[in-house]
């Protein structure tokens, strides 16, 4: 792990996507070696894991913009390149890549919008809370009184018991 310098990124509730109206979108970049050869995603499975934030699972990121409403949700790329739209239209688009690592509060708008034909992710999520898939006008109602009910999470899924999430999302 790298300990590189943290970028919060907030955003405001558009009337679609919510986002989160505390916390930040947290985006470490670089935040992991990952070693050539090998494969690079089980070293994000085993790190987050490591911190109690399980569920994982690959792929890469939806290409229509949405958010979860009752779980919080940390993306790292295994591989490749991308541009993402995170906070929903009218967000911001991050280029991320391999080692990159992004840690969205529930209700943080996200979508591709390009990528690299090798890209891959690896997502996870604490301990609680229940995933789900919003992207629906009917579904910010509902997330508005979800969202802040998704408590703050024990640890930090790259650093652990003292991460830079523990010391800004208070």
């Amino acid at each position: 792990m790298n300990a590189r310098k943290v970028s919060e990124f907030r955003f405001a509730d558009d009337g679609l996507i919510p986002n989160h109206p505390t916390w930040p979108l947290l985006l470490y970049g670089g935040a992991v070696d990952l070693p050539g050869g090998s494969d690079p995603a089980s070293v994000l499975e085993a790190l987050f894991a490591s911190h109690g934030w399980g569920q994982s699972w690959r792929n890469g990121v939806y290409d229509f913009v949405h958010y979860h409403s009752q779980i919080h949700e940390v993306l790292g790329v295994a591989r490749g390149t991308a541009e993402v739209q995170f906070g929903g239209p009218h967000g911001r688009t991050l280029a991320i890549e391999a080692g990159d690592v992004a840690i969205l509060p529930a209700g943080t708008g996200h979508q591709r919008i390009a990528s690299s034909g090798d890209f891959l992710v690896v997502g996870a999520y604490p301990p609680f809370g229940t995933y789900d898939l919003c992207r629906s006008p009917a579904d910010h109602e509902r997330a508005l009184k979800t969202i802040p009910k998704v408590g703050r999470p024990d640890t930090d899924p790259v650093h652990g018991g003292k991460g830079p999430l523990l010391e800004r999302w208070t």
